[in-house]
C-alpha cells in the first residue's frame, strides 16, 4: 500500500508530460509543504530568521482546520500553548478586543495567519502538489511539484512536512505506519480496537434493513466485519469530519438545501436512533454545537450517528489526489445530506426539525467555496516511525523524553473507527467501536526526535504534523495549537541546519529551547515573564493545598479560608507591563480574590469578582488584568494573592506582559 500513492503519480506524469510547460525554480534554504497552521508557523519562524523561505499550498486554502471550522479550540491546558502558538491566540484575541481569544469565526483565523505571512513576506506557491522527491543520499535535493500543466523542480537545504498527510514524508521513503498498533507493540492499554461505551448506541438497536431479519442485509454505514479483540491492531483509521460552520442570523443566511448525490435512506440508522431516545429532542443531543461569535457554530461529531463518516475514509492516505479528492466530495456530500435531512424529512421529530430550520450557512465565510469549508478534518492520516515515538507512557507521564522541545496536554482522544454488528446475549446491534477518551493527565513534553526521521532514511527532513507517534498517543498531540508550537520548533532546527550546515538528527535540541526562551515570538520582542505556582520564587503562608485539574500547567494551590501567596518575578528589563493573574472558576469559589501588587513603597489592591469573570473555550480559567505598571530593572516587585474565609480561592499563576517601552 505504501507506494501505491507514488506509483499513480507515476503514471499520471507519464500519460500527461508530453503536455506540461516545466518552469525551474531558484533553490530556497528551507521548503515548507503544507499550508496548514503549522506550515505557516514555520515558514513564518524561518523568514524572520533570515531564511530563504518558500510555502508550498498544495491547494489554495491557507490555515488547514484552523480557518476550516475548528474555532472552538482544542486546548488541554492553556500553559502547554506557548510561543508563536500562543501568539496567534492573543491575536485572534486582539480581533475581538480581548487579551486572549480560543473560540472564533473561519474569518477570523484566516486574517491572522494572512498577517504572519504579509509581515515576514513569505512567497507562496498555490495549488502545486508533490509528484517527486529527488534525492541525493539520505538528503532531499529537490522536489518536483505540479499543478496542471506546470511542473516546478525546487531545491531547498531543508524541507519541512507540514501537512496533515505526511505525502513528502513518504515520498522521501521515510518509515511511517497508518492505523492503530496492537496494544503490545509499545505496551500501551488504549491502542488497538476499543469497544467501548462513549459515542455510541444504546443497546437494542437492530442494525437490519428490515428488523429481525439479517437477510435482508445491514443499514448503510454498518460493516459486516466481525469485530477483534480489543486492544487487538488494525490499519483502520478514527473517522473524518466537516467542522461545520452554520449562522442562525437570517440576514447573512445562504440556505440549507439538497446536495448532489442525496440519499435518505443513509440516515435510517438515525430514525432508530430517535426512537431508542425518545427524550431527546435537541440539536445539542445528536451534535456537539458550539456557539462562536457572530451566530456561527463550529458543530463536530457527538453520539452514536453525527457528522463522523465512519468507515469510510481507510483509503485516504495512500490514495491518488484525484481518489482523494472524490473522499472528500462524499464527507461533503454526507454532511450536507445530514443537515438537509433534519431540516426536511418528516420522519425526524419535528423539535429537531424545527430547530435546524433556524441554521444556514454563512455568507461571509468560506465565499470562494460555495461557504462550505474546504478542509476535511483528516484526524490521522499517516504517522512518522522516526528517532522517537511518542506512546501513551510519555502521555500520562510514565515515561519523559529527554530532548523536550514542545508540549501537549489534551486527552487521548480517539474518535470511532468502525460500525459493526454485535451480540448481546444472543441479541444483534449495532455498536461503534474505536472512540477512546482517557484524561486525567497534565502537560507532559514532545521530544524533539519525534519530529526527525531516521537518519539514515532522510537527513534534512522535519515533520512536525505526522510525527512519530503511536496510534493513541497521536489522539492526544493532533491539536491545532501543538502544530503550531511544532511547527515554529521545526523551523529553528531548519535554521540550525542551514546555519551549520548540519543534518536535522545532529540538531541540539537545548539551543532550541534557548530560543524559544530568549525570543518566543521569533521576532526579537522581549519574552513574556511567567511565574507558576511550582517555581522557586513563591512563598506560601497558610493551609494551602495543592490541586490539579482545571488549572494553569500540572497543578494550583487552593485554599478555604486566610492564608497569601506571593510570586516575585525577577525583572530583567525596565518598562511598562501588564500584569495578570490566572484565574479559574470552580466550584464553591470565593465570591472575590483579592490580589495586592507591591511595586514600590505603596501597595495597591484589586479584587477579581468571580461574577465577572466570563469564561469561554474548553478551560475554566482566564487570564485576569490587575492592572499595567512602571517598573524598574531588578527592583522588588509582587503579586500576593489572599485566601477568603467565604469560599475557595486558588493561586496558580502570574503573567508580566512587557509593553513597547520596554528596553534592556
Amino acid at each position: 500500500m505504501k507506494t501505491k500513492f507514488y506509483i499513480l503519480l507515476f503514471v499520471i506524469s507519464i500519460a500527461t508530460g508530453c503536455t506540461r510547460e516545466k518552469q525551474a525554480e531558484p533553490s530556497y534554504d528551507l521548503v515548507v509543504y503544507g499550508s496548514t497552521s503549522a506550515g505557516i508557523i514555520a515558514a513564518y519562524t524561518a523568514k524572520m530568521k533570515g531564511l530563504e523561505v518558500l510555502l508550498v499550498s498544495p491547494d489554495n486554502h491557507l490555515g488547514g482546520l484552523t480557518t476550516g471550522g475548528l474555532g472552538y479550540t482544542d486546548i488541554g491546558n492553556k500553559y502547554a500553548i506557548t510561543g508563536l502558538a500562543r501568539d496567534f491566540y492573543r491575536r485572534i484575541g486582539a480581533e475581538y478586543g480581548v487579551f486572549e481569544r480560543w473560540i472564533f469565526e473561519p474569518h477570523t483565523a484566516s486574517g491572522v495567519f494572512n498577517d504572519y505571512l504579509e509581515k515576514a513576506d513569505v512567497p507562496v506557491l498555490y495549488g502545486y502538489q508533490l509528484e517527486k522527491v529527488e534525492k541525493e543520499g539520505a538528503s532531499i535535493s529537490a522536489v518536483l511539484l505540479r499543478k496542471g500543466n506546470s511542473e516546478k523542480s525546487v531545491g531547498a537545504g531543508v524541507f519541512i512536512d507540514a501537512t496533515y498527510e505526511g505525502d513528502l514524508m513518504a515520498g522521501a521513503g521515510v518509515s511511517y505506519t497508518i492505523g492503530r498498533e496492537s496494544n503490545e507493540t509499545y505496551g500501551e492499554t488504549y491502542n488497538g480496537v476499543q469497544l467501548r461505551k462513549r459515542h455510541q448506541f444504546p443497546d437494542l438497536i437492530d442494525p437490519y434493513k428490515i428488523k429481525g431479519d439479517p437477510s435482508s442485509g445491514l443499514l448503510w454505514g454498518i460493516s459486516p466485519e466481525k469485530v477483534a479483540s480489543d486492544g487487538t491492531g488494525d490499519q483502520k483509521l478514527q473517522a473524518y469530519n466537516f467542522r461545520i460552520c452554520l449562522t442562525n442570523d437570517k440576514g447573512n443566511q445562504v440556505p440549507v438545501t439538497e446536495p448532489e448525490d442525496y440519499d435518505a435512506s443513509r440516515y435510517e440508522l438515525l430514525l432508530r436512533l430517535f426512537e431508542a431516545q425518545p427524550d431527546k429532542r435537541k440539536l445539542n443531543d445528536y451534535f456537539i454545537w458550539s456557539k462562536m461569535p457572530g451566530g456561527k457554530t463550529d458543530i463536530n461529531n457527538r453520539g452514536g450517528f453525527s457528522t463522523d463518516m465512519i468507515g469510510m475514509n481507510y483509503d485516504y492516505p495512500e490514495a491518488s489526489y484525484e481518489e482523494r479528492e472524490d473522499i472528500v466530495r462524499a464527507h461533503e456530500n454526507y454532511t450536507k445530506g445530514l443537515l438537509y435531512f433534519y431540516k426536511t424529512d418528516p420522519r425526524v421529530p419535528e423539535e429537531l426539525r424545527m430547530e435546524m430550520q433556524e441554521w444556514g450557512y454563512p455568507k461571509d465565510e468560506y465565499t470562494d467555496n460555495g461557504n462550505w469549508s474546504p478542509q476535511l478534518y483528516v484526524r490521522e492520516v499517516r504517522r512518522m516511525v522516526g528517532q522517537t515515538v511518542m506512546t501513551q507512557h510519555h502521555c500520562v507521564g510514565e515515561q519523559v523524553v529527554n530532548d523536550p522541545v514542545a508540549l501537549a496536554a489534551y486527552t487521548m482522544d480517539s474518535h470511532n473507527c468502525q460500525r459493526i454488528v454485535v451480540e448481546k446475549e444472543g441479541v444483534p446491534m449495532v455498536k461503534n467501536e474505536g472512540n477512546v477518551e482517557i484524561g486525567g493527565f497534565g502537560p507532559y513534553p514532545i521530544g524533539y526526535g519525534a519530529i526527525v526521521p531516521k537518519e539514515e532514511e532522510c537527513d534534512n527532513l522535519l515533520v512536525p504534523v505526522c510525527l512519530s507517534a503511536s496510534h493513541i498517543a497521536y489522539g492526544s498531540i493532533r491539536m491545532e495549537p501543538v502544530f503550531m508550537a511544532l511547527g515554529q520548533v521545526a523551523a529553528l532546527a531548519a535554521a540550525e541546519v542551514v546555519n551549520g550546515k548540519t543534518t536535522v538528527q545532529s540538531v541540539d535540541y537545548r539551543n532550541i529551547r534557548k530560543e524559544l526562551q530568549a525570543d518566543p515570538l521569533s521576532d526579537g520582542s522581549q519574552p513574556e515573564i511567567l511565574v507558576d505556582n511550582t517555581d522557586e520564587n513563591v512563598t506560601v503562608e497558610g493551609d494551602w493545598k495543592t490541586v490539579s485539574g482545571n488549572c494553569y500547567g500540572q497543578n494550583a494551590l487552593e485554599i478555604g479560608g486566610k492564608g497569601k501567596v506571593t510570586f516575585s518575578p525577577l525583572l530583567r528589563y525596565t518598562g511598562t507591563y501588564e500584569v495578570f493573574v490566572y484565574f479559574s472558576k470552580i466550584k464553591g469559589i470565593a465570591p472575590g480574590t483579592t490580589v495586592e501588587i507591591h511595586a514600590g513603597s505603596t501597595p495597591q489592591q484589586y479584587t477579581i469578582v468571580a461574577d465577572d469573570v466570563e469564561i469561554t473555550g474548553q478551560t475554566s480559567g482566564e487570564w485576569i488584568s490587575a492592572g499595567t505598571f512602571s517598573l524598574e530593572k531588578e527592583q522588588p516587585f509582587e503579586v500576593t494573592i489572599y485566601g477568603n474565609v467565604k469560599g475557595k480561592v486558588r493561586a496558580d499563576a502570574v503573567l508580566l506582559v512587557p509593553q513597547k517601552d520596554i528596553a534592556p
